[in-house]
């Protein structure tokens, strides 16, 4: 049995507070849900000498109407799938949210926990014991080369968070605290391409709130590829977002997952269908984008050939779904 290693935990009751006191301590770490930190614990992925609750910071969980929708990153993923105003407005969203893990998993884990979502390589996720014998990875010891690109001068680990891309579609913003005040800032801005640091967010910088637009006019949907049906990561995902006006595209957002250490818009995508009625053959030229651009490596479920033409089949389904047909 995997055991939890002995840490404080300190509950914070605002986001500054919890940002304080992350940032003032290179061993203390943020827990919302647990259902990513808890397990990473056990394997000693991490092992922080204090954990800092958010659970009980007011006002960090709920569905808020603003000049779109308002999602705070408490609201656990089971609220956000289920929701009227998400369904209806954010179909990628909740179909995300809706696909993350199991139910019961569901019902703990966070959107902004989602979008925090340690990256995942096969040479990390395992046990300590594991990991031991195979000589670790780059993720957790600096002086070992890439297990997967002897050669990479980077960690080459996954994004594989669900909700991510379905957020760059629907063009959320994320409203991040930190002990100095609060900012806001589109969600592509807080990844970058780098299996370890994955985040640019600032130490002790807390996510509290997801910003969407209005969905007048978008439609939008999230497709997945994974092992089980019934539950796990992604090992390739697409999603997309059209606002058609005179039945032609007026505008077009496709975003990737799980294809590379960062969630990613694909502009090539998006401006092949642009101005079109969204024909085959538009369609075809998109899909052949997402695929030129999804650069998968030997190190989750699934091949690298399987997962890369994933793109582009994906993309056609996801595509001709929003067209109707």
């Amino acid at each position: 049995m995997l055991r939890l290693p002995r840490f404080t935990l300190v509950e914070a009751r605002s986001a500054r507070e919890a940002a304080t006191l992350v940032g003032s301590d290179e061993r203390a770490m943020l827990v919302a849900g647990g259902t990513d930190v808890f397990p990473n614990m056990k394997r000693r992925q991490a092992t922080p000498s204090t954990l800092v609750s958010l659970a009980k910071v007011p006002g960090l969980a709920g569905i808020r109407n603003g000049t779109g929708l308002r999602i705070g990153a408490l609201t656990t993923l089971a609220t956000v799938a289920a929701h009227p105003k998400v369904r209806d407005g954010y179909a990628a969203l909740a179909t995300a949210a809706g696909l993350v893990s199991t139910p019961q998993l569901r019902n703990m884990g966070t959107l902004g926990g989602n979008l925090c979502l340690d990256t995942r390589c096969n040479w990390y996720d395992q046990s300590a014991f594991w990991r031991a014998a195979e000589g670790y990875c780059m993720k957790t010891n600096a002086e070992v080369v890439c297990r997967v690109a002897p050669s990479s001068r980077r960690c080459l680990a996954v994004a594989s968070a669900d909700t991510v891309p379905a957020l760059l579609v629907l063009g959320a913003k994320a409203r991040v605290t930190g002990a100095s005040g609060e900012r806001e800032v589109d969600l592509g801005e807080l990844y970058r391409e780098d299996g370890i640091r994955y985040l640019t967010l600032a130490r002790g910088e807390v996510v509290t709130e997801i910003v969407l637009p209005p969905a007048d006019g978008w439609r939008s949907t999230y497709l997945k590829m994974r092992d089980r049906g019934s539950f796990d990561f992604p090992i390739a995902g697409v999603a997309a977002a059209i606002r058609m006006e005179g039945g032609r595209v007026a505008e077009a957002r496709v975003a990737l997952t799980a294809l590379g250490s960062q969630p990613e818009l694909v502009a090539g995508a998006a401006a092949a269908i642009v101005g079109t009625a969204l024909d085959d053959a538009a369609i075809a030229a998109a899909a052949d984008a997402c695929h030129k651009a999804a650069r998968p490596m030997d190190n989750t479920s699934g091949s690298i050939s399987q997962r890369k033409r994933a793109a582009r089949v994906f993309t056609e389904r996801a595509l001709r779904e929003l067209r109707g047909h």
